[in-house]
């Protein structure tokens, strides 16, 4: 089920700071007041795992991915250290020092 944001409204029926998030069925109809108070749903963009989002890059990226697909990819340990997190090819280690 998607979640929704919505704003409470002043007075006029402007929408203020003030928000907050209900996750609601796609069917059920909007929220018109909520703890006694009147608003609106906000429009937001929507989060869908496609080819180019940022979950999707996340597991593309992944340690485990990245060894299966023959890259090797270090990380910062220290100070001017790095160590091998994926991949067999390369040093273990990294360092300024040697």
């Amino acid at each position: 089920m998607p979640t929704y944001v919505y704003a409470y409204l002043d007075d006029d029926g402007n929408p203020t700071d003030e928000c907050f998030e209900v996750v609601q069925s796609i069917k059920d109809e909007p929220l018109k007041k909520h703890e006694g108070r009147k608003v609106r749903r906000v429009p937001q963009a929507p989060n869908i795992a496609g080819k180019w989002s940022d979950m999707k890059a996340k597991s593309m990226l992944s340690d485990k991915n990245l060894d299966r697909l023959g890259f090797t990819k270090y990380e910062k340990r220290g100070d001017g250290y790095m160590e091998r997190t994926a991949g067999k090819m390369g040093p273990r280690s990294i360092s300024a020092d040697d």
